[in-house]
């Protein structure tokens, strides 16, 4: 847990350059956390968390019940709270704590323990409070939120969404409150969330380094005078960090007189309705951030400008149909939306905002509502006194939307040679242009045999902490999720040895039993697509990636790690490393240029060698090999024989394979066949790996592997 009570001062949040949505959506909730938090996308090195961190300096502090683990308020305890009932106790003020969520925590580090010993043999509810405890009237900071297991993800929204936290072990529970700014970052070439995990989140932000000389050199020259002297640096910027302090303080007090107009609620409405978000969960977020856009610029009223910023804050993480889709709005289609909505009511509504005082800012009077006001320094150094910037100068959403991903791989040169004749559908000797996938479709699940323990996921059967209970074992290290009548049976032998005379039961350390349960793991799906020219028929190659980005679109819901090779020509690239963003391998895939001979040996040894370095990285994570290919090889000496050999090393060291036969025409050769026996795999045609094929058999990789 990190809390403020840190000896090295936090880098000032006034100190930050640039990153304009960001601060604002970050001091939006620390007005009104009822906006319900801020969900920060971007690159690796763009400062996330340094701001975030920040943030917890700025904060309000708090007054809370002497003794009381859960942060009580004095003035309105928690009736349920698991230390109360509390009396006229002591009350101490403390900082705001920022409390931070690792990616490897446990449920019960999150959520807090019972002591199901205790429960069971004297029926106390010992509870030792996890972290959502610690981060109650404070914020909750999860770092790479994207990577958390999704169990994990669903218990810290639930607790965000209610106020409280609820734990239950085997009859007993305890619940407390739980009322923080959740603050998640994550880097999207590393994997997305959940469209539904999206939605809970109130707000979003696209990050991104600064292309501006001058503004990297202030970053640096800022970063590196904190480095030297983090305490004289703070003090530096201490007059700025106090008036902006001070600013979130005045907006707090005016944001219960600020009003939501017919005129602004009815934009809100049609805004939402115009970009089809689903639910309503976003008109009340942007009504919420539109009030605090207001009390932050010092008025009682929501202008139209208040709805167009909240929308950007608001919308673009909602209106995502897949995960292909970038995070954005458009701009243009959102200015004529409110026109149409706001014209009339707006303009009687836009000016009654004089009749209360505005909070001062550095200077004693208003400095405006725009992300910079209240006390950011302008690049020089020094407290600004700019309005809110006009539209015009907000950081270009379309620049923030652009999806992070790697560019493209060079293309390998072109292969001198072509097809053989006798080869249907010969690929020319020129690298031919890329081409469209199909519309994506739901396939069928492919499994990796066996009972693994890799990561949470959705395709093969694993032991994992959630799912179907199995059996039971002796714990190893703290308990995890008891098997009742296991440590009932355990304990019942030795009840008369133990002196057992009252009703409850004597239970002893040893016989506590934990329970081992099956569920479904995430694998390493790595793709080996064959970009060759007997694959360069258009609506060929199209088909086969509509078929590729389908299985992608199928590893992002399943909860896998995914990666690329291509082979054409000479040689084999490894397109995308593995990683687990789907954005990055539908964009490689999309990029992909065909042309030249058929070198499966080499993709095939290329994605032995891949496999090798993973299973170093990460040997609990089981890999799903996938070559789409219509099974040709050509080019070099003995090409067939070279991509048997291959084949047949990935198979002796237990890869499971699946081989997606892209072969067409009336005259099959069955070569994909013949390459899925080599692999000990499974083949499947195209039209087999669509989930609604009545024609097809049901075919998996462990039904094809006995068979074997």
């Amino acid at each position: 847990m990190t809390t403020a009570h840190n000896t090295t001062p936090q880098y000032p949040f006034t100190a930050v350059v640039g990153m304009d949505d960001l601060r604002l959506a970050l001091l939006l909730n620390a007005v009104s956390p009822a906006v319900g938090g801020v969900l920060v996308r971007g690159e690796k090195g763009t400062a996330k968390s340094t701001a975030v961190r920040a943030l917890s300096a700025l904060m309000p502090a708090v007054d809370v019940i002497s003794g009381c683990r859960f942060a009580c308020a004095p003035a309105a305890p928690d009736p349920g709270c698991p230390d109360g009932p509390h009396g006229t106790g002591a009350v101490e003020e403390r900082p705001t704590r920022m409390v931070e969520l690792p990616v490897g925590a446990s449920e019960d580090r999150l959520v807090g323990a019972l002591d199901i010993e205790r429960a069971l043999s004297e029926g106390v509810k010992a509870f030792e409070p996890g972290l959502l405890a610690d981060a109650h009237r404070g914020i909750l900071y999860v770092d790479e939120v994207n990577l958390l297991h999704d169990h994990l993800v669903d218990l810290l929204l639930d607790a965000a969404a209610m106020g409280a936290s609820y734990v239950e072990r085997e009859g007993v529970s305890v619940r407390h409150a739980a009322r923080f700014l959740l603050v998640g970052t994550m880097n999207p070439e590393e994997g997305e969330l959940r469209p539904q995990l999206l939605d809970r989140f109130g707000l979003t932000v696209e990050v991104a380094a600064s292309r501006e000389p001058d503004q990297r050199v202030e970053v640096v020259r800022r970063r590196l005078a904190y480095d030297a002297d983090p305490a004289g640096f703070a003090a530096r910027w201490a007059a700025e960090e106090d008036a902006l302090r001070g600013r979130i303080a005045a907006a707090r007090k005016l944001l219960p007189r600020v009003t939501l107009g017919d005129a602004a609620l009815r934009q809100i409405a049609a805004t939402c309705a115009a970009f089809e978000v689903d639910g309503m969960r976003a008109d009340i977020v942007m009504a919420r951030t539109a009030t605090a856009l207001a009390a932050w610029a010092g008025r009682t009223n929501v202008l139209e400008e208040d709805v167009r910023q909240a929308a950007l804050l608001a919308l673009p993480h909602r209106r995502r149909r897949n995960p292909f889709d970038a995070p954005g709005l458009d701009e243009d289609k959102l200015d004529r939306t409110l026109e149409e909505f706001g014209a009339d009511e707006g303009a009687e509504e836009g000016t009654d905002g004089d009749d209360d005082p505005e909070p001062d800012g550095p200077d004693g009077g208003p400095d405006g509502g725009g992300p910079d006001g209240g006390g950011h320094p302008p690049q020089e150094g020094g407290p600004e006194e700019s309005p809110l910037p006009p539209e015009a100068e907000l950081p270009h959403q379309q620049e923030r939307e652009a999806p992070q991903t790697p560019p493209a791989p060079e293309k390998p040169e072109q292969a001198e040679q072509t097809e053989p004749a006798s080869a249907p559908q010969g690929g020319a000797a020129g690298e031919k242009a890329a081409v469209g996938a199909t519309e994506p479709f739901k396939t069928r699940r492919l499994d990796v045999p066996g009972l693994g323990e890799g990561a949470d996921g959705r395709r093969s059967r694993a032991r994992t902490a959630h799912g179907r209970t199995t059996g039971a074992r002796r714990p190893h290290g703290a308990l995890g999720k008891l098997h009742l009548s296991a440590t009932v049976q355990a304990a019942a032998p030795h009840q008369r040895a133990r002196g057992r005379s009252g009703r409850g039961l004597v239970v002893r350390r040893d016989d506590l039993r934990e329970a081992v349960r099956e569920g479904r793991e995430g694998n390493l799906v790595l793709f080996v697509v064959d970009a060759s020219g007997s694959m360069a028929a258009r609506k060929r190659m199209s088909a086969v990636k509509g078929a590729v980005l389908s299985l992608l679109l199928d590893a992002y819901q399943r909860r896998d790690k995914i990666g690329l090779i291509t082979f054409r020509g000479t040689g084999a690239e490894l397109a995308l490393p593995p990683t687990s963003s789907v954005e990055a391998g539908a964009a490689r895939l999309e990029q992909l240029p065909t042309g030249g001979r058929t070198p499966l040996s080499e993709g095939l040894l290329r994605a032995h060698e891949v496999l090798r370095v993973e299973r170093m990285r990460d040997a609990s994570r089981r890999p799903l090999l996938v070559v789409v290919t219509d099974g040709r090889a050509t080019g070099g000496p003995e090409p067939v024989v070279r991509a048997a050999r291959a084949a047949r090393l990935l198979a002796g060291e237990g890869t499971a394979s699946v081989v997606v036969d892209c072969e067409a025409g009336p005259v099959r050769l069955g070569l994909a066949g013949e390459l899925a026996r080599e692999l000990q795999g499974t083949a499947i045609t195209l039209d087999e790996l669509r989930a609604d094929s009545v024609s097809a058999l049901v075919r998996t990789v462990q039904g094809n592997r006995k068979a074997a």
